[in-house]
């Protein structure tokens, strides 16, 4: 092992005696949450603009890569949101500001992944094609990230915050 990736492992104790967790696992806490998560919208979105034919997991695992690119950006944005939400709604309870970042959330990513997986799928030599595409894509799985992006800001968010913090 290197230097680098062994300090990644090793437990380092906070100034109040508590141990941190080691980066490695945060690192890997959201990398599951992309995979799982951009894995089965893609697939949503995949299934809704090629249909299953032979290609369907090669054209997924595609859609599933570019996703990758774009969910940090999600991540990014989801803390940015949060910020925002609790600045403006400073004395609305806590739930209901996560459902307020869940739902704006679940639009942007949707939207967002609606647009990379059209790209992936069906390119941009026919405009309309795509545009029909991406909007086939985000409207299907629309409910599906509510859903999701629902319950992650419900129930996860506020423990992987915690967790991300120690």
């Amino acid at each position: 092992m290197t230097a680098n990736s062994e300090t990644l492992l090793i437990d380092d104790v906070k100034n109040d005696g508590t141990k941190k967790t080691p980066l490695l696992y945060k690192v890997l806490l959201i990398l599951a949450l992309m995979t799982v998560i951009g894995g089965f919208l893609t697939g949503v979105m995949t299934y809704m603009n090629v249909g299953y034919s032979d290609t369907f997991f090669i054209d997924w695992s595609r859609s599933l890569l570019a996703a990758y690119a774009i969910m940090p950006i999600g991540f990014l944005l989801m803390g940015l949101v949060t910020k925002f939400i609790n600045h403006k709604l400073p004395n609305t309870k806590a739930y209901k500001r996560n459902l307020i970042t869940g739902i704006l959330m679940a639009c942007i990513m949707e939207s967002m992944l609606a647009f990379s997986t059209a790209s992936k799928t069906i390119g941009f030599a026919n405009q309309t094609a795509f545009l029909n595409g991406w909007l086939e894509g985000f409207l299907v799985a629309l409910p599906v990230g509510l859903a999701l992006m629902v319950i992650v800001s419900m129930t996860i968010k506020p423990k992987i915050e915690a967790f991300l913090k120690s």
